[in-house]
Order: structure tokens, then C-alpha cells, then sequence
């Protein structure tokens, strides 16, 4: 079992960004980390939390975690301590520029183990396109202070696919991150996002296949081994391995996702109603035509690849061709993508669109 909570507070909204996110509700925080509190109460009784079913990795996202003083988030850890694993991934987004050393040294205290920085670029005229409130000088010190504070997992997200963009300039990136102690790197490819300030410029998103293959030619042969199309690490991220896989997970908070038995569970995106009725919670029943289809996009965009087993008679056909054209492999009763770039398109071959 999984555990995401959303934060859907931020010190400034990006340029791109379209996630349940809001940079003028601040005076809201401290009820809305305690209505997270009382949903929490309930969805560990529907997934049954216990001994034999603990939670494996928690997952703080937004949205800015780092905007919420670690203080507040001690009744949230306080409630799952029973149920964690002993060795469980817990982690937290980071903005540069909120990510204090007291915020780095409280939530470390509290049992954050890995984080994820927004980062974006170490180039400050790309962070000014982006929207990003932190500079380059943010990055790099927040960064070096969490492994100084003793955090054993670090990830940054980078951008690329902005107009703009040179082999130079996405090099540089690449080079300055290697020279950080961080053993994971998330690269996502710039996309314009309906009621996001870049709607109005689409031309701003400017990927090239060809150096898309480049960047994840140069990320991979430093080390950090491509798990999925976005992420390449020294370290592979369990809960994002656990969503690939399907795992059972609470989604808590506004805009959050919860996952369980083929249903789905959707708190309200208004902070304001979720505060006021945090179990208000929208229920969607996943019909097996659709989970497979997940499976199929998912697994052959990431390391977990797709159970054969789980194949229907034509499927599996299907798939048996893309291995003889040397496309999957297969090995251990699951079928692997050999070029993830490919895999929207593998993937509807597989399932015979």
C-alpha cells in the first residue's frame, strides 16, 4: 500500500503547471492540514491498514510541500507511524527557494528519508521563461544542505523541450547535476496544458526527437539507468514503481487520487470544500477493459513491463510479433520495451487498435 498526500499550496504558479495548486490560500493551511488528518482516519480503515498490510512508501507532493512548516505535518506522521514499514520511502517535493535548512532539518526529523527537488534548470534566464520563483544559486544550496542534513535519497526534476533550448544549454544542466549529490533525475519534456499561462503561447514547447534521444543517451550513460520514460536513477523510486504496478494507494487531500480493489477515489479539488468535508469523496468503478489498458501504457513505459499471463489470446499474439521484430523481449513471463520512447505506440499494438 501506497500513501500520496497533496499540498496544494504554492509560493508562485508556473508558467506550465496544472496541478490543484493555488498561490493565495496560505490563511488556509493549518485547517487544511487538519481536515487531511480526519480523511486520513478513514481511508486507513477502507484500505484496511495493519500489520499485514503496512504502508510501503509515502509520497508528499503538490503543488509546494516546502510552503508548509514542518510542525504541521508532525499529527500526519504521528497517525501512520503504526503503520509504516520498517524501511518504508517517504518522500517530499521541494521548491529551492522554501526549502529552508529548518524546513529540510524538521521534516528529516519527522522521518522524510528522500526528496525531490524542483529544479527544473541550473540556467536562470530558462527558470525566468518557466515562471520559477528560485535562481540557480536556490538550487544548488538547498540541494548540498539536505545531504549534508543527512538525507539518503535525492531527485530533481529537469525540463527540456523549451524553445530555446540547445544541446549546449541542456548539457550544461546535465553536467551541473551530476556534480550534485543526487542519485536520481526526473526529465519531463515541456507540455502546454489547457488553463496554464502557456496556453496562450503553445509555440513556447519546442521537443526534437532527436535530441530527446540525446538527453537520454547523456543522463544514461552517467549512471543513472532509465527506469521510465521520465525517470532515470542510481536509485529507483518504490512509489513510483508502486503505481506502475498498480499497488493500493490512498490519495489524501484536494485534487489527491486513491486507487483500491478497481475503484478510484477522488477527494474534492475546491480547498475550500475539501476543508469543510474532507470524506467527501467521489467513487469511480475501473471497468477490466480499461485496467488492462492501463497496464499495457504503464508497464511498457517503465521497467515494470506487462504480466503475459494478463493477455488476451490476440494480445499475446500481438506481442509475440513485437518480440520477433526485436521491439519487446521477454523474459520471466513478462514482456519489456526495449525503446520507451515507443511506447504509446507499442502499446495500442499490443491491445489491437
Amino acid at each position: 500500500m501506497l500513501l500520496y498526500i497533496h499540498i496544494p499550496f504554492c509560493d508562485s504558479k508556473c508558467s506550465y503547471c496544472a496541478f490543484n495548486s493555488y498561490v493565495d490560500k496560505f490563511s488556509l493551511r493549518e485547517a487544511y492540514m487538519n481536515a487531511l488528518i480526519i480523511q486520513l482516519k478513514t481511508e486507513l480503515l477502507r484500505f484496511n491498514a495493519g500489520p499485514t498490510n503496512l504502508i510501503e512508501t509515502v509520497f508528499i507532493g503538490g503543488g509546494t510541500p516546502s510552503t508548509v512548516e514542518p510542525s504541521l505535518y508532525r499529527p500526519i506522521f504521528e497517525m501512520i507511524d503504526p503503520y509504516l514499514a520498517k524501511d518504508a520511502e517517504i518522500t517530499s517535493e521541494a521548491n529551492p527557494n522554501s526549502a529552508t535548512r529548518s524546513w529540510l532539518e524538521g521534516m528529516h526529523e519527522l522521518g522524510v528519508n528522500r526528496l525531490s527537488f524542483g529544479v527544473q534548470s541550473f540556467n536562470n534566464e530558462k527558470l525566468k521563461i518557466l515562471g520559477r520563483a528560485h535562481h540557480t544559486q536556490h538550487a544548488l544550496e538547498a540541494i548540498r544542505t539536505a545531504a549534508a542534513i543527512g538525507y539518503k535519497h535525492l531527485s530533481i526534476d529537469l525540463i527540456y523541450g523549451v524553445r530555446g533550448d540547445t544541446k549546449a544549454l541542456l548539457k550544461a544542466d546535465i553536467q551541473q547535476a551530476l556534480l550534485l549529490p543526487i542519485d536520481h533525475i526526473s526529465l519531463y519534456a515541456l507540455t502546454i496544458e489547457e488553463k496554464t499561462l502557456f496556453e496562450k503561447t503553445p509555440e513556447i514547447a519546442e521537443e526534437e526527437l532527436e535530441l530527446t534521444r540525446w538527453i537520454f543517451r547523456e543522463i544514461s550513460s552517467n549512471g543513472f539507468e532509465q527506469y521510465e520514460i521520465s525517470n532515470f536513477g542510481k536509485y529507483r523510486s518504490r512509489h513510483n514503481i508502486g503505481y506502475w504496478e498498480h499497488k493500493p494507494y490512498i490519495g489524501l487531500g484536494s485534487g489527491a487520487v486513491g486507487f483500491l480493489d478497481m475503484q478510484r477515489y477522488y477527494p474534492s479539488t475546491s480547498v475550500e470544500h475539501y476543508i469543510e468535508n474532507p470524506c467527501d469523496v467521489t467513487t469511480e468503478t475501473i471497468e477490466p477493459d480499461e485496467l488492462l489498458s492501463e497496464k499495457l501504457f504503464l508497464g511498457f513505459r517503465s521497467c515494470v513491463g506487462v504480466e503475459g499471463s494478463i493477455l488476451k489470446e490476440k494480445q499475446k499474439k500481438n506481442a509475440d510479433l513485437l518480440c520477433k521484430e526485436g521491439i519487446l523481449t521477454f523474459h520471466n513471463g513478462r514482456y519489456f520495451n526495449t525503446d520507451f520512447l515507443l511506447a504509446d505506440e507499442i502499446a495500442l499494438r499490443v491491445e489491437g487498435f
